[in-house]
């Protein structure tokens, strides 16, 4: 009996930057279009994070986002990426203020290299 060998799926992510899951410490105060909310990021990269709300929003709406972390004030925009009920929306950054770029920095760093050491 002759049978066709399977194929293996393979999912391919489109992300260009690594992404880590967040300690329950970080969140951001966000705002698209008249909402206005706060957040825990679910997980974050130097290309973009997940916040978690039950809100859904198109793809490309524009947000402004507030970091409330130890590192001092981030503020940054972002656009909707992808949004999926229950967990939240996928957002990628697209400008970070150019006062804190380095507190943004040393954000990533902080919560990366604990990921790291754990690899």
């Amino acid at each position: 009996m002759f049978t066709l060998p399977t194929k293996k799926q393979v999912i391919v992510s489109r992300r260009r930057y690594q992404r880590v899951e967040t300690p329950q410490g970080v969140w951001v105060f966000w705002r698209c279009g008249r909402t206005e909310d706060t957040s825990r990021v679910g997980d974050l990269g130097v290309g973009g994070l997940l916040i978690e709300t039950p809100r859904v929003f198109p793809a490309d709406a524009p947000v402004e986002l507030h970091f409330l972390v130890e590192d001092g004030e981030i503020r940054a925009n972002a656009a909707v990426r992808y949004a999926q009920r229950g967990r939240g929306i996928g957002l990628q950054f697209k400008s970070i203020r150019g006062e804190d770029q380095t507190r943004f920095s040393t954000m990533i760093k902080r919560l990366i290299e604990p990921e790291r050491r754990a690899v």
